[in-house]
């Protein structure tokens, strides 16, 4: 046996011998991180802080490039931003004050327009008989004053309101639902924000444990450690750096993320001040989703907009069936000066031969009431079809909608459940990979001998894969916590709570000052009224 061998089964034997000697770890015990609570009562329990402590002593970065912008919040500034300022609330408003412009149009079908004007009429020449001949009729008329004009259909001014109050409640029901949109993606970014502050957390701690790893191979000795174990060394230590290039980078593009939902200066980096381990219990995973899917059908807002067209199809429906039944009415002024041009009543007319014109006042009313079958009946057949055909249409997308709400639900609950063990897990890997790489690093230091061999205990390229295992850890971690955070505002948007409930108050500290202002150069940010200060008759939401 050569001595290349002699020494290799040298170090096994001493590495065995070591680590039978030494005692057996002892393994972290799980932590209590109130990510759940007791599964009675209202499901919404929170909101409550979890998971205040971390595993280690993370102390997140606060490194900024010399020309970079600095925006502090916390989450309750943002979720107060969150109810205002994002576009797709806007857009909802917008198009509420649509629908609640329609309703007030609809309300008023049955009202005449006016008019005041003057209506000359001169006729030279010849003109026909009712005899069959004609006669040189030279005249003239004038007449001034007010018109009046009401040609509607009764149907109309009757089905229309009632349809147009069911689109502006849909409207309404939308401007909630977008608010809770708006509010889930902004928990949603935020926490996309922290889980790259945690992922540059632990980068800067496993880069300084690899700058330090590389300082204690470099010195060792060539007869403990081959030269390419430096190597290795330096491997892991620009490994690790570009892994906290990219957690900046991903700090840098979910920041954006948020000030664009926000509506806030683009160019900024978003500091949170909540830690980045932080976790914020809002729903308690123990429920069942049995339980959840009813509440969610209850209060989606999504649900009553689908049930309020519905009920503006039904409208509808019911017009075109009354349509042939009920007359249409006009009320029309018939003073013109030809009798048949302008919708005058009346006022100071004057009129006759040419060259005898008499001066006075006249007054003409006509009064019509029309039943209507269009197309021999065949034409409202065919549109009591399509309003039958736009009811079934509505009534297909509610049950669609129905299905997603359930769906929404109990995939937010998995989440949400799944997230709850993960964080778990990953809290208690994290400290078993801050234990192992201490083990393992505490372990290159130290040295046996067997004969007049001289090994160390543990290798450098040990040390190495800890400190792999423990960049895995670092990055489990912080995403686990986050999915958490995620799912549980996936959960509670899913089952339908209003934005205002966490939005318009504190969460786990007083609203920070948030910088608003924008560059110039982007529109500034306004505010859309709410329609029902336009139409009083829509209701309240």
């Amino acid at each position: 046996m050569n001595r290349p061998e002699l020494i290799t089964m040298a170090a096994l034997a001493l590495m065995a011998g070591y680590a039978a000697a030494q005692p057996v770890p002892t393994l972290p015990a799980p932590r209590d991180m109130g990510l759940d609570g007791p599964a009675n009562g209202d499901p919404l329990a929170g909101p409550r802080e979890a998971n205040t402590t971390p595993p280690y002593a993370i102390k997140p970065s606060a490194d900024t490039l010399p020309d970079e912008t600095v925006l502090p919040i916390n989450l309750s500034s943002a979720f107060m931003l969150s109810d205002a300022r994002p576009l797709i609330i806007e857009a909802a408003k917008a198009a509420e004050l649509v629908a609640a412009a329609q309703m007030q149009r609809a309300n008023v079908l049955w009202l005449p327009n006016i008019y005041a004007g003057v209506d000359y009429f001169r006729h030279d020449g010849l003109y026909p008989l009712p005899s069959g001949g004609v006669a040189v009729n030279n005249r003239a008329s004038l007449t001034m004053g007010p018109g009046i004009s009401a040609v509607f259909a009764t149907t109309d001014a009757i089905f229309e309101p009632l349809a147009a109050r069911q689109i502006l409640k849909a409207k309404q029901m939308s401007v909630q639902a977008a608010k809770n949109d708006a509010l889930m993606e902004v928990a949603v970014s935020y926490f996309n924000v922290q889980q790259a502050r945690g992922r540059m957390a632990g980068a800067n701690d496993t880069v300084a444990r690899a700058k330090e790893l590389v300082r204690r191979v470099s010195v060792l000795g060539r007869d403990l450690v081959a030269p390419i174990e430096a190597d290795r060394a330096k491997t892991i230590l620009a490994e690790q750096e570009e892994v906290l290039v990219k957690a900046r980078e991903d700090w840098q593009v979910a920041a954006a993320d948020l000030t664009r939902l926000l509506r806030l200066n683009p160019a900024a980096r978003v500091v949170p001040t909540e830690p980045p381990h932080l976790a914020l219990f809002l729903l308690s995973p123990s429920q069942e989703v049995d339980t959840l899917i009813p509440v969610g059908l209850t209060n989606r807002p999504e649900l009553a907009a689908s049930q309020a067209i519905v009920q503006a199809t039904i409208a509808k429906l019911r017009q075109e069936r009354m349509r042939p039944l009920i007359p249409s009415l006009v009320f029309q002024g018939n003073s013109g000066a030809n009798g048949n041009s302008a919708p005058l009543v009346g006022g100071m007319a004057a009129g006759g031969v040419l060259g005898d014109i008499q001066y006075g006042s006249r007054f003409d009313l006509n009064a019509v009431a029309l039943w209507e079958l269009k197309n021999l009946g065949a034409g409202n057949r065919a549109l009591i079809r399509e309003r039958e055909g736009q009811r079934l249409q509505a009534n297909i997308e509610l049950f669609n909608t129905q299905d997603k709400v359930a769906a929404e639900v109990a995939q937010a609950h998995a989440q949400l459940r799944s997230a709850k063990n993960r964080v778990a897990l990953a809290d208690t890997g994290l400290r078993e990979a801050l234990i192992n790489y201490e083990g393992n690093l505490k372990g290159m230091e130290q040295t046996t001998r067997f004969g007049d061999l001289l090994a160390l205990v543990n290798r450098p390229q040990e040390v190495v894969a800890a400190l792999q295992q423990l960049d895995n850890a670092y990055k489990a971690y912080f995403q686990a916590v986050q999915d958490y955070n995620r799912s549980q505002f996936r959960l509670f948007r899913a089952m339908g709570y209003p934005a205002e409930v966490v939005a318009c108050r504190n969460l786990l500290d007083t609203p920070a000052e948030v910088d608003t202002t924008r560059p110039f150069d982007l529109p500034p940010v306004t505010a859309i009224p709410c329609a029902n200060a336009l139409c009083g008759t829509a209701g309240g939401r």
